[in-house]
């Protein structure tokens, strides 16, 4: 990348003076999801999302300032000087350094030009609000040709591991909110609508400022923007209710870049981040991040993430994914463009990776979601499971209740269990699954169209008490009525049950509610 005088290196970050202005540009354009989403087309715009133009470029067919602006940052090509001043506050984003003036000899017809000097994304908030994500240029624009040739402290925007995180998070008004390694600002942008008080830390000085740009140009409230390396810069601060992290967790055999690449061997940055950040929260906190770790020759993953949580913690860690060692080593060196570097040196890239893999005994490389909750509970529940099918975003509040249900299910015993009432979850369906004709299903199954979308299989008993769980009675009662239909002992189902229940409701199939 080259900078406004022409010479290798990062761009200088904009300065945040104008910010108020270029939002009103921005609306008064409807340089907005809607907007582009009616300009462009739905094919189009969901291109850009990964980092295509062409579609977006084959769409526009007339001039104007939404036009203008799509061409500057999303297409990222130079326009006339005269046409950037009918979408934008031209001498203020100049002066600022949100454009600048392009050489005279690669201007287009039409007199002098300016380009983009920042990605500007238009982002849509979870309430509609119209916010914009600011960071370096594109580093893949027009195809997927990695990073190369960026500089080490580039600063990514919105990309699919960023929004999945925000629709992780628990959404609960709080009072402190930290956004760990914050990039350019989405997590930091996101708390805001939620938190009293959003600190934002990154060891990378120029994501704090677009972090900066993010906020301003949304019109969110200012951040407490600290720079060092994980939790050193809040090292002596009150715990906070809320620690969100995308974290470079790259498993890498070195550290070429920040945003990615964690500096640390193999996973242990993750490790220290759960670790380290429980002594941060406030009871009842929740800390919430995308990881990757490691799977090693004659280890349960499990076992792994298990060891990592810290005394007092409550845990879901949830694998949405494994690949083995050389296809995370193939994803990565395309990310950063190695693959266009030649073949011996590709060759050796990729040999120095499988060497790291080696020697660490590490046969695939795991990525999912680790959410803590800090508690005081004397059992601290953590479920470690796989779950790589389709979900439904946002799930911030399924996270919620996952830990609310473990509170429900630590405090009561059998006993009090058969005498709580339960009523079905809002999207519950039942499947059966048997051959045509027979008299009985083979199988009976739960599917939740909602949230994580689990399903479960049921046996007669199971599948009958879920059916009649409206709320008006005992789960004791139901089962002695369904064991007089069966024919069974009901002191003995009653025994063998609560187990079956426990499945249910730690699952989110059935909700415990209050006697009628």
């Amino acid at each position: 990348m080259v900078n406004s005088e022409g010479s290798a290196g990062p761009a200088p970050v904009p300065a945040p003076d104008s910010a108020e202005r270029i939002r009103e540009a921005l609306l008064a354009a409807r340089f907005t999801p809607d907007g582009l989403l009616e300009l462009l087309g739905a094919s189009a715009y969901a291109a850009l999302a990964r980092n295509e133009t062409v579609p977006a470029r084959r769409a526009l067919r007339a001039e104007g300032p939404l036009e203008t602006l799509v061409r500057l940052f999303l297409l990222q090509r130079p326009v006339p000087e005269e046409q950037a001043r009918g979408a934008l506050p031209l001498d203020a984003a100049l002066n600022d350094g949100w454009l600048v003036r392009t050489d005279p000899s690669a201007a287009p017809p039409g007199g002098p030009a300016v380009r983009a000097a920042v990605d500007i994304r238009p982002y849509g908030g979870p309430d509609g609000e119209d916010w914009w994500i600011v960071s370096d240029l594109g580093c893949a624009v027009g195809g997927a040709s990695g990073i190369a040739g960026q500089y080490e402290d580039v600063v990514l925007g919105v990309g699919g591991a960023s929004t999945t995180l925000a629709g992780l998070t628990v959404r609960t008004p709080v009072a402190r909110a930290l956004d760990l390694g914050t990039g350019s600002g989405i997590q930091a942008l996101h708390a805001t609508r939620h938190a009293a008080r959003v600190t934002a830390t990154d060891v990378n000085p120029r994501a704090l400022a677009f972090t900066r740009l993010t906020l301003a140009l949304s019109g969110a409230p200012e951040a407490d923007l600290r720079e060092g390396s994980l939790l050193e810069p809040v090292a002596d601060e009150d715990p906070y209710d809320l620690i969100v992290s995308n974290p470079p967790l790259v498993i890498s055999p070195d550290s070429r870049f920040e945003y990615r690449d964690g500096g640390m061997g193999g996973d242990d940055l993750c490790r220290t981040l759960v670790q380290q950040a429980a002594g941060h929260l406030a009871e009842g906190g929740h800390l919430q991040l995308l990881a990757n770790w490691e799977h090693r020759d004659g280890e349960d993953w499990r076992d792994r993430l298990r060891s990592w949580v810290p005394a007092g913690c409550d845990a879901w860690i949830l694998q949405r994914d494994v690949q083995d060692v050389s296809q995370y080593a193939e994803l990565w060196l395309r990310d950063a463009g190695d693959h266009t570097a030649g073949q011996t040196a590709y060759e050796s890239r990729y040999d120095a990776w499988l060497d790291e893999f080696e020697a660490r005994g590490t046969t695939a490389v795991g990525f999912g979601w680790i959410t803590l909750r800090a508690t005081r509970a004397p059992e601290p529940s953590v479920v470690i499971e796989e779950w790589p099918h389709p979900v439904e975003q946002p799930l911030g509040d399924v996270v919620r209740a996952h830990f609310a249900r473990q509170d429900f299910l630590r405090a009561t015993d059998d006993a009090a269990l058969l005498g709580w009432h339960f009523t079905l979850a809002d999207g519950v369906v039942q499947e059966q699954v048997g051959f045509p004709g027979a008299e009985d299903p083979e199988h009976v199954v739960l599917r939740q169209n909602r949230g994580l979308r689990r399903a479960t299989q049921v046996d007669t008993v199971g599948a009958g008490f879920a059916g009649v769980c409206d709320g008006s009675l005992p789960a004791g009662r139901i089962l002695d009525a369904i064991a007089q239909l069966l024919g069974e002992d009901p002191v003995r189902l009653r025994d063998r049950t609560p187990e079956a229940i426990r499945l249910l409701v730690g699952q989110g199939f059935l909700e415990p509610v209050p006697a009628p």
